[in-house]
């Protein structure tokens, strides 16, 4: 298979959206297109961003960036491995005193800082374990990759924040609601892009709390371009533009884990979808201005491509199927809330990290992206014999 060189390939930009648990698709989509490059081709993606859990596998990639094939091996080996224990505390004491914290907090209003109801310090400890932040500069040193983005929601400015960490030619950019900082990127980044709201605690950085990337992110595909990107990869947690089914009947009032699951599907897939649309209408204008007019004007502008990988199944329905294999303690929790009744199958989708749940995403991941190879392999700029 006759590869590009490394100047002729298009600068493409690999977006992981977020989604908790979800995230498992993403590690089946990236070990199948590992297996589309040829060996010893490098780092396909020269920049690499991140939202929520979509940060972490981001980071894993970005660590190991001229051994592509390797990282996501990796990836794909912890993710199946996983238990809910190593994300957060599981266990009959912990859970519990957590939770009960988390009440006072809220409902009682004490309780401190607590405004969390799990406390996910031992996905601190693994990040800690299994991630080589400091090869990252190494990785932009030898040309490895371009950048590296982190993207969380600051609790009292309100703003999407994205730190990057790449070349020193990148620079910051500042628009409505959302800004650019250049930052090494460490543990505590990727915790606070993946603080689920109301489920995980927000995380102090430079004297800022920040929670979960993909709240308030209005435009999550836009660190990438502003990063040089000139094409971009998407790899989305929920089923793209997906139609909703007609109700034929009135249906019973929704639990908490309902309404719940409901808020976490707008904020992890709402966003992504409309920036999508806003993609499509920019490139379908910039394609309707004649050449000349565009050189006569000095205009910069030229369509963006771009691949949307989601998955092919609700996994919801996929999350309905695996809820046993939650811990006891985590099943009670969400009994009380009618999180193991099927409407609520939502909300356990973004907590079900058990091996059961996160193979089968990781599976549908992988036969996705192999039903479109041909395709991808196109865009990704390999050309076959």
């Amino acid at each position: 298979m006759p590869q590009l060189s490394p100047k002729e390939r298009p600068t493409i930009g690999l977006i992981l959206s977020g989604g908790g648990a979800r995230a498992a698709y993403q590690v089946g989509v990236l070990s199948a297109l590992a297996d589309f490059l040829p060996a010893r081709y490098g780092n396909p993606f020269p920049i690499i961003c991140g939202t929520s859990a979509g940060a972490i596998n981001a980071a894993a990639l970005a660590a190991d960036a001229h051994h592509f094939q390797r990282s996501a091996r990796r990836l794909r080996r912890v993710w199946e491995q996983f238990n809910s224990a190593q994300i957060y505390h599981a266990d009959w004491r912990g859970a519990l005193a957590n939770s009960a914290r988390w009440f006072a907090s809220t409902v009682v209003g004490h309780g401190g800082r607590n405004v969390a109801l799990l406390n996910n310090q031992p996905l601190s400890a693994l990040l800690e374990r299994t991630i080589d932040f400091s090869a990252i500069d190494h990785q932009v040193e030898i040309g490895a990759l371009k950048a590296f983005a982190v993207t969380c929601s600051a609790y009292y400015s309100g703003q999407s924040v994205t730190f990057f960490q790449g070349r020193p030619d990148l620079k910051p950019w500042q628009r409505t609601r959302r800004v650019g900082v250049a930052m090494p990127i460490g543990v505590s980044h990727l915790m606070a892009s993946s603080a689920l709201p109301f489920i995980f605690p927000p995380v102090c950085i430079d004297e800022q709390y920040y929670g979960d990337g993909s709240m308030r992110q209005l435009a999550p595909l836009s660190p990438a371009l502003h990063l040089g990107a000139d094409r971009l990869l998407v790899i989305g947690v929920g089923q793209q533009f997906s139609a909703t089914p007609p109700v034929s009947s009135a249906p019973p009032y929704p639990t908490l884990a309902q309404v719940a699951g409901h808020a976490l599907d707008s904020i992890f897939l709402d966003g992504l979808e409309v920036d999508l649309e806003r993609l499509q209408r920019i490139n379908h204008t910039v394609g309707l201005i004649p050449a000349a007019t565009a050189a006569e004007h000095q205009l910069r502008l030229k369509p963006v491509a771009y691949r949307v990988i989601t998955p092919s199944e609700p996994l919801s329905t996929i999350a309905a199927r695996h809820v046993q294999s939650l811990p006891v303690v985590i099943r009670g929790l969400l009994h009380t809330v009618g999180g193991l009744r099927r409407s609520g199958s939502s909300l356990v989708s973004y907590l079900l990290f058990e091996q059961s749940y996160c193979r089968e995403l990781i599976a549908l991941g992988y036969r996705d992206t192999q039903s479109r190879k041909d395709d991808l392999i196109a865009f990704l700029g390999l050309e076959s014999d």
